[in-house]
């Protein structure tokens, strides 16, 4: 997928998400994009949001939620409990949403679902990704500020 595909879906995600939150730091490259909240720092975009391309049983998918990906398998488990327990972001998100094991990489944590791929020539694409990344950060963000303050 050509680069831009992922700025562009930047541009719109920027859009569609409520500016109390804060500045959203972000990075994206020709598979994927992470968006988080809170300093530019490594420690900060360890619990962060994607929309990514991914290989699920030999095909492509698109994959759209909330990673924890910190070094140790409790931390990212303990990240998710503390979302876990809340009904609040299923209602939100639907039951697309799966709250599990990272796909493809043992110890991380996820709340994600997955799309087919996109089309890269679809104008609308990078709109409807953008629209489903800020409905997680949306559910997902003020509960996870709220539980790491208490």
């Amino acid at each position: 997928m050509d680069r831009s595909f992922f700025e562009h879906v930047l541009d719109a995600f920027e859009g569609f998400v409520d500016d109390d939150l804060g500045e959203p730091q972000s990075t994206w490259h020709r598979r994927g994009l992470k968006v988080w909240f809170g300093p530019a720092d490594g420690k900060s975009a360890r619990e962060h949001y994607e929309a990514q391309l991914i290989r699920q049983g030999g095909e492509a998918a698109l994959e759209i939620g909330f990673h924890a990906e910190y070094a140790k398998e409790a931390d990212n488990q303990a990240a998710l409990e503390r979302l876990g327990g809340k009904p609040s972001w299923r209602k939100a998100l639907g039951r697309d949403a799966e709250s599990d094991e990272f796909i493809g990489m043992e110890g991380w944590r996820r709340i994600s679902e997955v799309w087919e791929p996109p089309d890269p020539d679809d104008p609308e694409a990078p709109i409807e990704i953008a629209a489903r990344l800020a409905d997680y950060v949306e559910a997902i963000e003020p509960l996870r500020r709220a539980t790491l303050t208490t």
